[in-house]
């Protein structure tokens, strides 16, 4: 295993140790989780993305029909 070293803002630092302690994991494994998602080709890390697990689905039943009607008028 390689160590790395970043410079990282101070209040990011503490907020991501909370963030991990939180979780039961280490700074280092997310980075890690992080990085290798974004190195790899075959799965954009969007894809896989917290954040993004958690909002998916929420739309639901939503309007795309409307939503692109209003795009379509917007950007006319």
């Amino acid at each position: 295993m390689s160590k790395l070293t970043l410079s990282v803002d101070d209040r990011v630092v503490s907020r991501a140790k909370r963030y991990a302690k939180q979780r039961g994991v280490s700074v280092s494994a997310m980075v890690e989780a992080y990085l290798a998602a974004v190195a790899e080709p075959s799965s954009p890390a969007t894809q896989d993305a917290p954040i993004l697990r958690l909002v998916r689905g929420s739309l639901g039943k939503a309007d795309l029909a409307g939503y692109q009607k209003h795009l379509a008028a917007k950007y006319r």
